[in-house]
């Protein structure tokens, strides 16, 4: 792939090691006695060479990557073993671009090593390498040993062998059962050539040129062609990382739904950007499903249309303000609240102590006038400089966007980025202290994460409480493909807490008034059926609404050909229990190649 990208197709698979390959060319056959490369592989995760040296490994080049800092190239042996566990194919790390070719036999001498994408402590799994290679071209021309076909009946339905816990819960030194496992039927795999078949795409291109498809067409489908995510025990087997060894022109721009007929065939790889991975040298051709953007349902005039849209990093300096608003207006139907979460200061990632986000907002909102949408008002809380994460310098925060000729924001002055918000009581009716304010901001759950925003509205006479959240992220946890089974989730520990001081706070307006309506809403960064959410939840003081949707249609973000919930509107017992309500996960950018925010917006419409 060349360098369009080149810091991350770097990372991909950043070598562990640096070497230099020498390469000699001669007519004589290989070692009756060498090392084979099944024997390389072994019938576990490591390698029972690893640290060594081997010498005269003889293999068929199947594949060759002459970009970024992994150059190197593939071989397997065309006379295999009876064992299924043990893979045929292996990485050979040249750091510099390869001097062989596709289809030449080469014999391969040097030191096995299992490199860990992204390092040790990202959990990773190990890929077994030969490093400091020296490299005998022995004949050329040859037949590349025919590709195993990876399909729906190959592949087995359970994902993985729990680890070893003696091992910390590592699967590395376990035996692969390839039958049984998904896994390990990949990972047995390793370094061969493999072929899909009229797969469809479950994971759009991104712009580091990779999809993600699926082996398995009615795993977890949803009726737009995606997979869904929907327990932790249901990781989708059948998805399937594809990369190329060709140009990034070449590569296709694929939405959710669409399908790459015939053949797609190349070796088996693996990164930190999504494990295992076909590194295509032969691409199917792709077939468009014809994938539109949802547009939502106009709220009645009696209806109050509360949504939240995290518009990725949005500052002054982004071409997206036009599609921004037009997707406010013609997909969302100009709700009457948005919360917007990821709005940067006004100089965006510029690390000056800028926090004001006034000229971010005003060209959103004339953005939104311009695409025939009303003129919002909106409100927020500046934050301490560089304290609630995100970009260093960019200082995102949640905004309270409204519509004024609909619904009226109550102002009680005093909130600031270190004042905590307060739950009183005004006339026998719960009411905010502060309004906008933040909560429990001092609270350690806060630390370098968003803090929450609470805001008081009133839509025809009836007072509304949001809340706008953006919970920590995932980031720092282990991949689905990690050596670790199960994978550790560390960023939980955060927006556990984080989430148990929004429970309390939005107790406490219950508490003061039962019956009071409370939204709490954003980019939860969490599952609708996680443990985050059901602290939100508590003893019913709130309810995740996008769980009144059949179980295919519930997600917002699609990850690594997942389709699943990060973005959730909770709602109060008055709302949920009244049923007069509609939720709406709006489908405008997740599924798509070239969307301006990797979340689909939330909507909910109900008579308050």
């Amino acid at each position: 792939m060349p360098s369009k990208k080149s810091a991350r197709l770097a990372a991909l698979t950043v070598a562990a090691v640096c070497s230099a390959a020498s390469t000699v060319v001669i007519t004589a056959p290989a070692h009756a006695d060498s090392l084979r490369i099944h024997d390389v592989q072994g019938s576990t995760r490591i390698s029972p060479y690893a640290g060594k040296q081997v010498t005269d490994v003889a293999g068929i080049v199947t594949g060759v990557r002459t970009y970024g800092s992994s150059r190197g190239f593939w071989i397997q042996d065309p006379t295999p073993d009876d064992n299924p566990a043990t893979s045929e194919g292996v990485f050979v790390f040249t750091s510099s671009t390869p001097k062989v070719a596709v289809g030449d036999s080469v014999l391969v001498s040097g030191t096995v090593s299992e490199y860990v994408p992204g390092g040790a402590s990202s959990g990773n799994q190990a890929l077994t390498e030969i490093t400091k290679p020296v490299i005998t071209v022995v004949s050329s021309g040859n037949a590349v040993p025919a590709a195993k076909v990876i399909d729906a009946k190959s592949v087995p339905a359970a994902y993985t062998p729990e680890g070893d816990t003696a091992a910390g819960g590592s699967v590395n030194g376990l035996t692969l059962e390839p039958e049984k496992y998904a896994l390990d039927y990949y990972e047995s795999l390793e370094g061969e050539n493999v072929q899909v078949a009229d797969t469809r795409v479950v994971g759009a291109t991104d712009p580091y040129t990779e999809l993600w498809v699926t082996v398995k067409p009615w795993e977890n489908r949803n009726r737009r062609g995606g997979t869904v995510y929907g327990t932790y025990d249901s990781q989708n087997t059948g998805r399937l990382q594809i990369q190329s060894l060709g140009k990034t022109a070449d590569f296709p721009t694929a939405n959710v739904g669409d399908v790459l007929q015939g053949a797609t065939s190349g070796p088996l790889d693996y990164n930190q950007f999504g494990g295992y991975t076909l590194v295509a040298n032969q691409l199917g051709t792709l077939k468009s499903a014809g994938l539109q953007k949802e547009t939502t349902q106009k709220q009645s005039r009696g209806e109050l249309a509360v949504a939240t849209y995290n518009v990725e990093n949005l500052d002054p300096s982004d071409a997206t303000f036009a599609e921004h608003a037009s997707a406010i207006v013609n997909h969302l139907q100009s709700p009457d609240i948005v919360s917007l979460e990821e709005i940067q200061d006004n100089n965006g990632a510029t690390n000056d102590g800028t926090v004001a986000a006034d000229q971010t907002m005003t060209k959103l909102t004339d953005a939104i006038v311009a695409a025939g949408g009303p003129k919002y008002d909106w409100r927020s809380i500046d934050p301490v400089n560089n304290a609630d994460g995100g970009e260093p310098g960019g200082n995102i925060r949640q905004v309270f966007l409204f519509n004024p000729e609909r619904v009226s924001f109550t102002d009680r002055a005093g909130g600031d980025a270190t004042t905590a918000a307060g739950v009183t009581k005004v006339r026998g009716k719960a009411a905010l202290t502060l309004s906008p304010g933040r909560i429990d901001p001092a609270n350690a759950a806060f630390g370098n994460s968003r803090k929450p925003l609470a805001g008081e509205f009133v839509f025809r006479g009836k007072t509304v409480f949001v809340i706008a959240n953006h919970l920590n992220s995932k980031g720092g946890d282990q991949g689905l493909t990690a050596q670790y089974q199960p994978p550790s989730r560390s960023s939980e520990v955060q927006r556990h807490a984080q989430a148990t001081a929004i429970h309390s706070f939005v107790k406490d307006i219950l508490d003061t008034q039962k019956n009071a309506d409370v939204i709490a809403l954003g980019d939860i960064n969490d599952f609708e059926f996680s443990d985050t959410v059901k602290i939100l939840e508590g003893d019913g003081e709130l309810w995740s609404a996008i769980k009144s949707l059949p179980k295919s249609e519930r997600y917002s973000y699609v990850y690594q050909g997942n389709a699943q919930t990060l973005d959730q509107i909770l709602v109060s017992p008055s709302i949920r229990r009244g049923c007069d309500f509609e939720y709406d996960s709006v489908h405008i950018n997740s599924e798509f190649n070239d969307q301006i925010s990797d979340h689909d917006p939330q909507v909910l419409r109900f008579r308050p």
